[in-house]
């Protein structure tokens, strides 16, 4: 009959209403993700141009001068030439040599900072590279006693061989990577060094490489503990860090001069 169709067909859109709206709201989301629609969310993105016409958030900075994130109405300052530049920059060594296999610190922060304003850059991010096997990037306090703390809890946790130079050599301990005389053990590593410009097909050259290799295996695993990189936010021309912290070298096989790669990327 009729009213039974009519039943049955009420049924069936109350059974898919819910469904299709659904879909409909899941389908609105890349609308709003690219501005084509409004959103009860506004995109804080600083790096979507689209996002910057109505933001909801914006950096703001604190008394001592380090940015933090707040609520406002006011839309930041338009987005400016895209950035994207690399530097390799040389950090002198602060402590007295020669090289002895030493744990130290170098806070970079100074140098970034000094780049980044030299850079113009106003909104992204600082990416900040070791090019060293032993040597680590981290972010902490840069303070002496801490220094001196850091590199005594790292030596507790990977001794030197005692076949080392350094003054905190462990009786007992050793590394495979420090048996020189068995490097190197593959044709893979061999090409490495080839590639590196050492001729160890020739006795006396392979001889002068193995001479020239510390006994550093403990400063390797030690840089893989801490790291070789940080990323860094910056807003409104400012790493965005805490008040004591600081962006930290750790030299781990030193003292000695050493390089780091900086990369800024974002816009003016």
């Amino acid at each position: 009959t009729k009213e039974s169709k009519r039943s049955t067909d009420k049924s069936m859109i109350s059974k898919i209403a819910p469904w299709v709206l659904f879909c409909l709201y899941l389908s609105q989301g890349p609308w709003r993700a690219y501005g084509f629609l409004p959103s009860h969310h506004q995109n804080n993105n600083p790096l979507r141009p689209q996002a910057a016409a109505n933001p909801r958030w914006r950096a703001s900075t604190t008394e001592n001068g380090n940015p933090e994130t707040t609520a406002t109405s006011n839309p930041p300052a338009v987005l400016g030439a895209p950035i994207c530049d690399y530097q390799q920059v040389l950090i002198h060594t602060s402590q007295p040599g020669p090289p002895q296999q030493d744990i130290s610190v170098e806070d970079l922060t100074p140098l970034i900072q000094e780049r980044l304003k030299a850079s113009g850059m106003q909104q992204g991010v600082v990416n900040v590279i070791s090019r060293h096997t032993t040597t680590a990037i981290t972010i902490n306090e840069r303070e002496s006693r801490l220094a001196r703390d850091m590199a005594d809890y790292l030596l507790r946790l990977a001794p030197p061989d005692e076949r080392a130079e350094a003054s905190k050599a462990q009786p007992g301990v050793r590394y495979q990577h420090n048996d020189i005389d068995q490097r190197p053990e593959s044709d893979e590593e061999a090409q490495r060094c080839r590639d590196n410009g050492w001729e160890i097909d020739d006795p006396e050259k392979l001889q002068a490489w193995r001479a020239q290799e510390p006994i550093n295996a403990h400063s390797h695993l030690l840089s893989m503990i801490l790291g070789s990189s940080e990323s860094i936010p910056v807003a409104n021309g400012k790493m965005v860090i805490g008040q004591w912290q600081s962006i930290l070298m750790v030299d781990l096989d030193g003292p000695r001069d050493r390089t780091v790669g900086i990369q800024f990327m974002g816009y003016q």
